[in-house]
């Protein structure tokens, strides 16, 4: 999920990176420029933004809708889009508020107006849909209309954070005569203001977008694209083989990534700095045998995160242990201090001191793909091969997937998450805080106290001692086992341009900075 954050380093692996400030991307204006094709294995899964979290609805909306803020390249720190100015008032955090664009305009034609940014926002709480962005907006109030252009956001409590979140996904603007106030919007048909155009879109076929003539933001508009969808990392390959994408954006296959040589003259690989982490994440609800504490920790004292980096994935991640990932601010390595090897010895003393009869049955479930059910396969292995564990594996399509995750049918579950915005935050309060993205039934007071008390603090360098013990605490408690962080990779044609801008610490999927050169 998101999410496909973090100040990020690009590593140009070729010299023609030199240059890539220096270009002019095209405008609809310039004439027609032909179609860029990329591929991805990040499918959509709904194109309204009340109804999706997960990181290929969310690279979509970038392109299609606009937010108040958005991240530009090389800043920490969201900056005006369809707004041209906000600013917290009153000193305490508790009221942000925001001055539209003159001239924003909707696809359909209509005006964006200060009551579309309002509808927009109360309907992703209305409609509550549990795979969309609400847990991201707990802070808020309350928003309010002024006049055409002014939107007046009231927070329950002080959130430093809530400029990052509304330049987010979850604060995507729709028309609210064409997205009815109390329910997804069905269909193909998208009306925002970003920089594309939606002109086809054939569920995990394609998206073929065009510049939007109308655009006016904080960035400019690019060459036309088509999004090809491949079910598994392996497909998107082949299309790669074949030439039949220019640009890869994330997921080959670990073998062929390692494999890859950055000298080839024929090819652009960009690898960037990255905040995607993948967990094992426990049911805590219902009867699961996930709710005993021992059994959570004794699963944590068997995974070996070294094996799994190195057998399926090869050493294209690197170990996690943490809940926040290496490179972000407040970073510590908790699970690595509590259990820093595999001990199958550990783990049975830890049952049989809580009284509870080996093996211990529980299913497991995991999105499809060739990568992600090695996964599952070797997670399976290191826990049987002790003895102490039964595990029964559940694969399932994406869709599917997260229902059922969100639901409670797995007792535990694999999965990513991509960060929404470069703040400790985005692992912390959607994941462990009260409103958990992964439904998981986590909740620990000292936790949300803790949340709190880091988006109080404007100055986030000074929010560190808080997130390390956020972090202690949820690896005494065990409601995951992280399993590893990876980079950002993209891969192109030589012919291609902007790439660079693809794989960022920040969620974005800037769509309109790819040119042909």
């Amino acid at each position: 999920m998101r999410k496909v954050g973090m100040r990020v380093v690009i590593v140009a692996v070729l010299l023609a990176l030199a240059g890539a400030g220096g270009y002019r991307l095209m405008s609809a204006s310039d004439g027609e420029e032909k179609t860029i094709r990329v591929g991805t294995t990040d499918n959509v899964t709904a194109l309204d933004p009340a109804g999706a979290y997960d990181g290929g609805s969310w690279a979509m909306f970038s392109n299609l809708y606009q937010s108040l803020l958005t991240f530009t390249p090389g800043s920490g720190r969201p900056e005006p889009d369809a707004a041209r100015d906000c600013a917290f008032q009153g000193g305490e955090l508790t009221r942000y508020v925001c001055l539209l664009r003159p001239g924003l305009r909707f696809s359909s034609g209509r005006a964006v107006t200060a009551e579309d940014v309002k509808f927009s926002f109360d309907r992703v709480r209305a409609i509550g849909d549990g795979k969309g962005p609400g847990t991201l907006l707990d802070t808020l109030k309350r928003v309010r209309a002024e006049g055409s252009d002014k939107v007046v956001f009231e927070l329950r409590s002080p959130d430093a954070t809530f400029p990052f979140k509304i330049a987010t996904g979850a604060g995507s603007i729709v028309d609210r005569h064409d997205y009815p106030a109390d329910r997804l919007r069905t269909g193909t048909r998208v009306t925002g203001s970003g920089p594309y155009l939606l002109d086809r879109y054939v569920k995990g076929d394609r998206a073929e977008l065009r510049p939007n003539p109308d655009y006016q933001g904080a960035v400019d508009t690019g060459a036309p694209v088509t999004v090809r969808y491949f079910a598994t990392a392996e497909e998107l390959s082949a299309a790669w083989e074949r030439r039949q994408v220019d640009v890869v954006g994330k997921d080959m296959p670990p073998r062929e990534l390692a494999d890859l040589n950055p000298a080839d003259p024929k090819i652009k690989y960009m690898e960037s700095t990255g905040a995607t982490t993948r967990n094992l994440v426990f049911d805590l609800r219902s009867d699961s045998p996930m709710r005993e504490l021992a059994v959570r920790r004794a699963v944590a004292a068997v995974v070996d995160r070294e094996a799994i980096a190195r057998d399926v994935h090869a050493r294209t991640v690197d170990p996690l242990y943490s809940l926040i990932p290496q490179g972000m601010n407040g970073h510590t390595t908790p699970y690595y201090d509590t259990y820093p090897q595999p001990d199958p010895g550990r783990a049975e003393r830890l049952l049989r001191e809580a009284g509870i009869v080996a093996p211990v049955r529980f299913s497991l479930g995991f999105a499809r793909g060739d990568t992600t059910e090695r996964e599952a396969v070797t997670v399976r292995r290191q826990l049987e091969a002790t003895g102490l564990f039964k595990v029964a594996m559940e694969r399932r399509e994406w869709e599917a997937f997260q229902e059922d995750f969100a639901r409670g049918r797995f007792d535990a579950f694999l999965i990513s998450w991509i960060a929404d915005f470069p703040d400790p935050d985005t692992f912390t309060t959607p994941l462990v805080g009260p409103e958990s993205a992964f439904h998981n039934g986590y909740r620990e007071a000292r936790v949300n106290r803790l949340i709190r008390a880091t988006q109080f603090e404007s100055e986030r360098s000074r929010t560190v001692v808080d997130f390390r013990t956020i972090q202690r605490i949820v690896a005494d408690d065990v409601p995951m086992v992280p399993l590893w962080q990876k980079k950002d990779t993209v891969l192109s044609t030589n012919s291609i341009a902007g790439t660079q801008y693809l794989a960022d610490a920040t969620g974005m999927w800037r769509l309109w900075k790819l040119r042909r050169i």
